[in-house]
């Protein structure tokens, strides 16, 4: 197999030779190393790679190109290879350029010149990003396809899991030719999508999140019986919990019905992150966090639905919806939130169709040149507009409120501002949505005078407000009215013996009103609704656990 590329794109011969052999004498054993002199050059390379069917890992450009700036090349070089890690190179002078360019082309890192010495300034940075490439695209594994409808909710469904989860995949579309074969082969029609076929050429005709994740290398089932802990849910709350108890060396099980990330790995940027001064997408952090708790020795498991929790004396049960079930001795429930529906618009028969919950950022592409309608006036709604922003004709934001100041961050509102293409709408609700087979029309109440306007609209996205999906601790953990888990302090009649909490010690901060079990994150009444606190949260609840397996 030919070794994959790095590319570098410098105008100034000199700083393109130097890098160019630093790099080959770290890299050059197992990457081609090629040098560019200008954008058009370096995107000349990257076609012939690509006609080639080798694969590109880093590429690095200069910022300061004439006709053609590294923003501008990483861009285009985007469709070529999207998953090659992007670096942009720049002077000192230059460095808010670059910051502002990680919203353009979702930069990865920016290298400031010089890098010398490359031990302490360059090769820690592509080490690691090679160790993201390398997890995210091998190129000798096959290709999973996905054939299916632009409109279609199935087909909608299919790619939002593939994507969240990480799964290397090409949509192809129904009326494609490649499309049409593949169907044909099947021995099904354009009304039969989705079609999947994986890497290993296994078809799979409108597959349930448990098939797909089975097939394309997902684990959806324990290796084992019994675990110290099993933390539920996948976001930031439950991935830290993970990476700090299996990294204590508690045998740990990290059991997750949809996708790694929660909401936190559907965000097209986190700028406000600890350690992250440039910034991260959701996906990125959401890899970081999974390979992390991997290493450590936790089992992560995908598509695995958790119905029940039972006391089973000083053990703890829970019971998947396949009907297996796995033993603990102690539970970290880290479920987090969804999104509420928009109640009253009659849009329920266009989610997937025109309506999405969330970013559903891998529909950008699709949405070049259309206008956007957003829902929601918090962060998750500001980082999907200024992400929208670069493909859309114009991005419109719709608030219940005012203005943005209550419930949005300060620098998402400044970048909104500086964003010509964003239209801000205040005091303003979705009251229906109307379409053939998809969304096609929306119509705007102003909820100060009531009246009414209706606009062509074929995307819109929705964030608002957060529910917690605990309906199945029923009846055994205490929540609140709004369905969030009680914990510690917070508990009825906590400290004393009442059928709240069994025990004459006092429940530890996290601990639900069921002994050993743990919540942490948005699922936990009162929490602070930001990633930051989430993942320390976790990190918590595993110091609790062990604080309850030694008074055992």
């Amino acid at each position: 197999m030919a070794k994959a590329t790095i590319l570098t794109v410098d105008d100034d011969p000199g700083v393109s030779r130097a890098i160019a052999r630093d790099l080959r004498r770290h890299y050059g054993g197992r990457f081609r190393v090629l040098r560019a002199t200008s954008g058009d050059e370096g995107l000349e390379a990257l076609r012939e790679v690509r006609l080639r069917g080798e694969a590109v890992a880093v590429m690095i450009a200069d910022y300061r190109m004439p006709t053609m700036n590294g923003v501008q090349f990483l861009e285009a070089a985007m469709d070529l290879f999207p998953r090659a890690r992007r670096v942009l190179l720049t002077a000192y002078a230059d460095t808010g350029a670059a910051i502002d360019a990680i919203n353009v082309v979702d930069l990865d890192h920016y290298l400031l010149k010089p890098w010398s010495p490359p031990e302490e300034n360059l090769y820690p940075v592509l080490d690691t990003l090679v160790d993201i490439w390398d997890a995210t695209s091998d190129p000798e594994t096959p290709e999973t396809r996905l054939v299916g409808h632009r409109w279609s909710a199935p087909s909608f469904a299919v790619r939002e899991f593939l994507a969240r989860n990480l799964v290397p995949y090409r949509w192809i579309a129904a009326d494609e030719p490649e499309g049409a074969q593949l169907l044909e082969a099947a021995g099904l029609t354009p009304a039969d999508v989705p079609l999947v076929v994986t890497a290993e050429g296994r078809v799979l005709h409108a597959p349930t999140e448990a098939e797909l994740a089975a097939h394309v290398g997902l684990r959806t089932s324990p290796a084992a019986d019994f675990y110290d802990v099993v933390v539920i849910g996948a976001g930031p709350a439950g991935l830290g919990a993970a990476v700090y108890a299996a990294s204590e060396g508690l045998r740990t099980v990290l059991v997750e019905r949809s996708a790694t990330g929660g909401q936190a790995g559907q965000s097209s940027r986190i700028e406000n992150y600890l350690g992250f001064p440039d910034g991260v997408t959701g996906a990125q952090l959401t890899d970081r966090a999974r390979r992390q708790a991997s290493r450590f020795g936790a089992e992560i498991l995908s598509a695995t639905e958790v119905v029940a929790l039972e006391a089973a004396g000083s053990g703890r049960v829970l019971r998947f919806a396949d009907g297996t079930s796995v033993g603990a001795h102690t539970v970290v429930l880290a479920t987090g939130v969804t999104y509420r529906r928009l109640a009253g618009a009659q849009l329920d028969g266009y989610c997937g169709a025109g309506v999405f919950y969330g970013s559903a950022a891998f529909e950008a592409a699709s949405c070049r040149g259309d206008d956007v309608y957003i829902v929601g006036g918090a962060n998750s709604a500001g980082q999907a507009a200024v992400y929208f922003s670069r493909f859309a004709a114009r991005v419109h934001v719709l608030l219940r409120g005012p203005d943005l100041t209550h419930s949005m961050s300060a620098y998402l509102i400044q970048q909104i501002e500086a964003v010509p293409n964003i239209d801000i709408h205040p005091c303003t609700e979705v009251a229906a949505g109307d379409g053939k087979g998809h969304l096609e029309r929306l119509t705007l109440r102003d909820n100060r005078t009531g009246a009414l306007r209706e606009v062509d609209a074929t995307w819109l996205f929705v964030f608002i407000g957060a529910e917690p999906q605990t309906q199945w601790l029923d009846g055994l953990v205490a929540r609140d009215d709004r369905g969030f888990v009680l914990t510690g302090p917070d508990l009825p009649e906590a400290g004393g013996r009442s059928p709240r909490w069994p025990l004459a010690r006092a429940p530890y901060h996290l601990e639900t009103s069921v002994p050993g079990v743990f919540a942490a994150g948005d699922v936990r009444a009162e929490s602070v609704k930001r990633v930051a606190s989430a993942v320390g949260e976790g990190a918590m609840a595993v110091t609790l656990v062990h604080r309850y397996l030694e008074a055992q």
